[in-house]
């Protein structure tokens, strides 16, 4: 591979030019966030127009104007190169002859954000970067989640509840922490950017990220590369449409392709650029609504549209961007309905065989009402970005804990900047206990579960139960959970094999462990625990409120208030506080446990019972297995409670 020919980036506001390496996240002389990445174009022009022909078909093959300085660490599936295809049979249709389809549905998840996901992720690997979080409206965060998966980088998604779960379950079988806010996208980022902030990881900025733009302009020049071999063009030369079609969210797509195309005027490889036609879906365009008014910043808008791909309520800058280069050729912007985009969906589907996200549809449901309207001249070439298709996950592989649920509050425009603010906090305070991962690994199902049971009970963490050590140990390095309970006495890998597992491996080495054993150990077995656990705990001889309190504090967390115990006492229906005073009469005067008789069959769900309460101090559990031994027990003494399975082999549990 050629190496890059950055040359330096340069402030978009100000001016300013800084050194490429690291690559700067803002201006070193007014603080910009929006930056650009200039090349040495002079010295890529005679290699580009030699050909690439012998290089790969991803977007590496344009390496040179990339802003990744060591090739060996990039991160790709093969994205990018994707068909250019004359779409003969759409043409008739809609009357215009010239329609090119740029096939993004061939990338690795689906979409043309792959090539913004393989270029970030690079830059996140080549910067020893092992956790990002971002915000998406569901196609970036596939793509963002299968290269962080293939890179082993931890991600954080924040996306709404808009997005189907489809989708979300998608994201969680990449093993990325999916987090879903009730509200709206722009409340969705900004909970990602606060969190981000709170936990000092990096955040991807969207639209204003360097690598994500660089990663889009590699379409527009395929599409010049490749549609100089579908039309006659002179030798040496590349070849764009008259006409780019893209349907547009936050507005990135649009800029990184119109970067492309002016580096390629720049190194002579065309002669001149293609006019822009943005479309966004009716329900959300606010850079068509300020483009139609001739603003010159777009204002915000609460969503309204089923296309929850396209939600974006406020582009920000990407809006005076886009509107620059519409100008700068002639080009326009333009809405279309979801139900115009559903109808191009099915056209599409019906006439070229091409079956697309919603998202993709609104770029054709646009460029068709621009062809009508002959905004688009009848001898005009245009080529329409397919944006996008997307492949469910199958529901019964992923349990509900994959994805965590955000109230967020108000997502209308009904709450005041206080509201905003105050549910802000409140929402990033509980995402702090729900972000919480606890990980129980124990061959015993009644027994994982009853840790799990206890945890919830008291704080709102995500607990994940597995049965298998070598699950675990895969679940583990896959989730990185801030805590592992784990059993010693498991069959293919023993407890202490799999600590030895956890304390070698660099990525989780820190992740506390409690184990939870009914193993009687041995002087040599408590040194080889000895330093690399938390604590250890004998099944069946400890206080379960102790367990639980050790555990929250191990994660950082207040000891549970005794008023919010659900074990704590009841009397008439009410939780009695546990007040100085209640403590010193319960020390001095202490009460005999209350007798509770289980009556089960299943020998498993009655130890699991007494284990529950007898574990509380305050009760002495009796087991009968059968009706017949029940009506003995009772017989002999008085019962404080029944705990009675009604399906008994020998006497029904009602009579």
């Amino acid at each position: 591979m050629m190496p890059t020919l950055m040359k330096s980036v340069v402030c978009m506001d100000c001016g300013q030019s800084m050194p490429f390496e690291p690559l700067p996240s803002t201006c070193s002389a007014c603080g910009s966030v929006w930056l650009d990445v200039q090349y040495d174009y002079e010295a890529a022009s005679p290699i580009w127009k030699a050909g690439l022909h012998l290089r790969d078909t991803t977007i590496w093959r344009y390496l040179e104007l990339l802003p990744i300085t060591r090739p060996e660490m990039i991160v790709s599936m093969g994205e990018g190169w994707t068909p250019l295809t004359h779409a003969a049979g759409l043409g008739r249709e809609v009357n215009h002859q010239h329609l090119y389809i740029k096939d993004e549905r061939q990338s690795p998840t689906g979409s043309f954000k792959d090539r913004q996901g393989s270029v970030t992720i690079t830059h996140l690997q080549e910067r020893g970067i092992r956790e990002c979080v971002l915000a998406s409206t569901g196609n970036k965060a596939a793509a963002y989640a299968a290269f962080c998966a293939r890179a082993g980088i931890r991600l954080w998604i924040f996306l709404t509840s808009t997005v189907p779960n489809e989708k979300l379950r998608e994201l969680a079988l990449y093993g990325a922490e999916v987090v879903k806010i009730t509200g709206t996208y722009d409340q969705a980022k900004k909970v990602a950017q606060d969190f981000a902030a709170r936990r000092n990881i990096y955040y991807d900025a969207g639209a204003e990220s360097i690598p994500g733009r660089e990663g889009f302009k590699t379409v527009g020049f395929e599409i010049a590369e490749q549609l100089a071999r579908l039309v006659p063009t002179e030798a040496g030369k590349w070849c764009v449409p008259d006409w780019y079609v893209q349907a547009v969210s936050g507005g990135i797509g649009p800029l990184g392709v119109w970067k492309g195309f002016k580096e390629l005027l720049q190194m002579g490889l065309i002669d001149r650029l293609p006019k822009l036609a943005i479309v966004q879906a009716e329900g959300c365009a606010p850079i068509v609504t300020a483009w139609r008014f001739n603003m010159d910043n777009a204002d915000p808008v609460v969503p309204h549209t089923r296309i929850a791909v396209l939600a974006t309520g406020s582009p920000g800058r990407s809006y005076s961007l886009l509107r620059a280069a519409c100008r700068e050729t002639g080009g326009t912007m333009i809405t279309a309905s979801d139900g115009e985009a559903f109808r191009a969906m099915r056209l599409l589907a019906r006439v070229e065989g091409y079956s697309m996200e919603p998202a993709a549809a609104v770029a054709f449901a646009g460029m068709q009402k621009l062809v009508e309207s002959k905004m688009i001249g009848p001898d005009e070439t245009v080529v329409v970005n397919c944006s996008g298709h997307t492949f469910p996950a199958e529901k019964h592989i992923l349990e509900d804990q994959y994805v965590l649920d955000l109230q967020f509050g108000e997502s209308g425009g009904s709450a005041n900047h206080t509201q905003l603010e105050d549910g802000l906090g409140a929402a990033l305070e509980r995402l702090d206990e729900q972000v919480t991962t606890v990980v129980v690994i124990d061959d015993n199902p009644q027994d994982s579960r009853l840790i799990r049971r206890l945890l919830q009970a008291h704080k709102n963490y995500r607990v994940f139960e597995v049965n298998n050590p070598l699950d675990g140990l895969d679940l583990v390095r896959q989730r990185k959970p801030d805590l592992i309970v784990m059993d010693l006495t498991m069959p293919d890998l023993d407890g202490f094999t799999l600590l030895e597992a956890f304390k070698t491996d660099a990525e989780v080495v820190n992740i506390p462990v409690v184990v939870v054993s009914a193993k009687t150990l041995t002087a040599a077995d408590r040194a080889r625990l000895e330093g690399r656990v938390e604590s250890l705990w004998q099944k069946g001889s400890f206080n379960t409120r102790e367990l639980v309190d050790h555990v929250v504090r191990t994660l950082g967390g207040d000891p549970v208030n005794a008023s919010e115990d659900p074990l704590a006492e009841v009397t008439e229906g009410k939780i009695v506080a546990a007040s100085k005073a209640a403590i010193a009469q319960a020390v001095t005067e202490p009460r005999p446990p209350r007798d509770i008789l289980v009556i089960d069959d299943d020998p498993r769900d009655s130890r699991l019972i007494r284990r529950l309460l007898e574990a509380t101090g305050r009760y002495k559990v009796h087991e009968a297995a059968n009706g017949e031994s029940a009506l003995a027990m009772l017989s002999q003494q008085k019962y404080d409670l029944f705990v009675l399975d009604l399906m008994l082999p020998d006497i029904s549990g009602i009579d």
